[in-house]
């Protein structure tokens, strides 16, 4: 700055501070910073690349993919399968050829078992959950980056939230004016009005107290003024006939006296709850003075300012926490104010653990400034604490880092320039539509109207496609399972192979393919669990290990009985594996709904319109088992049903016990 002349520069963008910065001659003004008052000169030193703004969002332009608990589960299934499925292949071919009379109907077999062990649906279904969750949340005005950002919040377990823009809505409130002494509200509001509309260029404070109170009523002849300086702290103004008043804070404006002793008490009262409040005076001056205040001013009334809160956010921030969210405000502002706004969103209760409420106390902010730099101790302190006050960038991305490398997974809420690091390194970036390019270019997720009411939405379709993976992964695992254990088996035992291609496409259509189109696109809203690969295998496993063992036994066995033929013996293992896999289904499936029970049915329905349909039967070369066939095959279906239900629950139980606490 060269030259100022009562020059007030809002810099809440970049560092989040809510209240203007005084400037004078020397002062230093970063790019991004706007003039709140006054006028000033100014000489460049650094733009472009070289500006603060660009620093910072230099700092954060690497770019980096989501991390995907969900897609890192499947990734690593496929990876093992691609080394088991050639080998079991390899194996199986090698014994058909040397037990089947010609090399045809080997490598038939054979493709039919590589085909049966590959998921081929798995990433298909995967990425259309994925997809059908980020449109689901466009119409509902949010932005998804990448379609891991619908899992991200559904597994987050600490909220960040900056206050500026986040928590509020930036702009400042009128909340009422209070009258003191013998001063009618008529009285008080009519000065209040006629002052504020005294400035010709009026700040954010005036201009919201004339949002709310109007125009000065008639019979306020204005004769003289001086503006607001935020070195004086007030504002004045003369008024024909009616003496000259005064607008600004109460420990300047206020002096001695019975009245002024009450207002200061109303005042202390009221800052309880982080309200910003001013004092109106009242003097016999004819005219104002810029340089000293008149001995005899009285004062008026109370004007009560305070940050607009956004309207759903107590309701949201209830429900995170309902959820088991952890909240955290990170803000560059005051730690005075960002205590009590948390107070009021309802973030934090009161000092006796009730409630929050308005004119009790409340916890008080942490000063960033005070913080630790050591991370394990920084760690600490954000374990204890919920609000933190005068954050600058640098320290929110430290915070954020503090949390990750306590196992959080954390979710950054921000849109100010000063949030683009702790955005960037958060596990999950929420951003504001109307917040700087910088933030909304480094979030994972936009809020293109601002409304915090989208959140819960998002964690709704995460739970969904979460849930719905989750229980796809299963069907096809089971699936991949049974299929590596029957071509193991079959190699080992040097039969021929229980099924041709179209019989495991049947199988596959009707126990895997279609069911998990329904179970990946159903509403789903159970809370979310960390350990998705852990939990399928646990599942997939011993439920794939029981269909491919019973299935091979009655291949077996049918095989065996008298005038049964290869044909029959294979629609028989057909037949079986197809009703295993619906219990499988039925069980996955769990909580059971009249519709997933009809899915269940429709598919065992059209197996049997196979069946009974000639040109079907013919065309997937089935071949109706005798009535033997017939009974070991129900026999079967039962015995593999309980006995997946039985291995399935019996491995659940084995692992609840081993993770419950000693």
């Amino acid at each position: 700055v060269v030259a100022a002349r009562g020059l007030e520069i809002d810099e809440s963008l970049l560092t989040g501070e809510r209240d203007p910065v005084d400037k004078s001659s020397g002062d230093g003004v970063m790019s991004g910073s706007f003039v709140n008052a006054g006028a000033g000169w100014y000489r460049a030193t650094a733009i472009g690349a070289d500006s603060y703004a660009a620093r910072l969002a230099e700092e954060a332009r690497r770019f980096k993919l989501a991390g995907s608990e969900l897609t890192g589960g499947v990734n690593v299934i496929l990876r093992r399968l691609t080394w088991i499925i050639p080998l079991a292949t390899v194996l199986l071919l090698g014994r058909l050829l040397a037990t089947e009379d010609r090399w045809q109907e080997a490598l038939r077999g054979t493709v039919a078992a590589a085909v049966a062990m590959v998921p081929d649906g798995l990433v298909l279904l995967t990425s259309l959950s994925f997809f059908t969750g980020v449109v689901a949340l466009a119409r509902r005005r949010a932005l998804a980056k990448e379609l891991a950002s619908v899992e991200l919040l559904a597994r987050v377990d600490t909220l960040c939230l900056d206050k500026t823009g986040t928590i509020t809505t930036g702009d400042i409130s009128f909340e009422r004016v209070e009258p003191l002494g013998s001063t009618t509200e008529t009285e008080a509001t009519g000065a209040l009005a006629a002052l504020a509309s005294a400035d010709p260029a009026p700040n954010a404070t005036l201009a919201a107290i004339i949002d709310a109170v109007g125009s000065p009523p008639p019979g306020w002849q204005l004769t003289g003024s001086v503006p607001f300086s935020s070195a004086r702290k007030w504002a004045a103004a003369s008024f024909e006939g009616r003496g000259t008043f005064h607008l600004g804070a109460p420990d300047v404006l206020l002096g001695a006296g019975d009245a002024s002793d009450e207002a200061r008490t109303r005042a202390a009262a009221a800052s309880v709850d982080g309200e910003r409040v001013l004092v109106v005076t009242r003097a016999g001056a004819a005219e104002p003075s810029d340089e000293a205040l008149p001995a005899d001013r009285e004062p008026l009334c109370l004007v009560r300012l305070g940050d607009t809160l956004r309207s759903d956010a107590a309701e949201i921030f209830a429900y995170f926490r309902d959820q088991g969210v952890d909240l955290k405000v990170i803000s560059g502002d005051h730690p005075a104010t960002v205590a009590a706004v948390a107070h009021r969103a309802g973030i934090t209760g009161d000092l006796d653990g009730g409630a929050a409420v308005p004119g009790r106390p409340h916890p008080p902010a942490v000063d960033a400034r005070r913080l630790p730099a050591e991370p394990g101790e920084l760690a600490d302190t954000l374990e204890s604490t919920t609000v933190f006050g005068r954050v600058d960038p640098h320290q929110k991305r430290a915070m954020v880092h503090a949390l990750q490398s306590r196992g959080r997974t954390v979710a950054m809420t921000g849109d100010g320039v000063n949030d683009v690091l702790a955005l960037k390194d958060a596990d999950m970036g929420i951003a504001m539509g109307t917040g700087s390019s910088a933030a909304r270019a480094v979030a994972q997720l936009v809020l293109l109207d601002n409304r915090f009411a989208t959140l819960p939405r998002v964690l709704a379709e995460g739970r969904r496609v979460i849930n719905n993976i989750e229980r796809v992964a299963n069907l096809f695992i089971t699936k991949a399972a049974y299929a590596v254990l029957l071509t193991l088996l079959i190699g080992l035992a040097g039969s021929p192979f229980p099924f041709l291609p179209r019989h495991l496409t049947l199988i596959g259509t009707f126990s895997v393919g279609v069911p998990g189109f329904f179970l990946a696109l159903a509403p789903n809203h159970r809370l979310v669990k960390p350990g998705f690969l852990r939990r399928v295998l646990r599942f997939s496993l011993p439920a794939g290990a029981v269909a491919g063992v019973v299935t091979f036994v009655l291949y077996e066995v049918v095989r065996r009985l008298d005038g049964v033929s290869l044909d029959e013996a294979r629609t028989s293992a057909t037949m079986t594996l197809l009703g295993v896999g619906l219990v499988i289904l039925v069980l996955i499936s769990r909580p059971l709904r009249p519709w997933k029970v009809g899915l269940a049915a429709a598919m065992a329905a059209s197996y049997g319109a196979a069946m009974a349909l000639p040109f079907l039967r013919e065309f997937f070369e089935l071949d109706a088992p005798s009535r033997g066939g017939w009974l070991c095959v129900l026999v079967a279906v039962v015995v593999g049903g309980a006995g997946a239900w039985g291995a399935v629950e019996l491995r659940e139980s084995i692992a609840a016990g081993r993770e419950a606490p000693a």
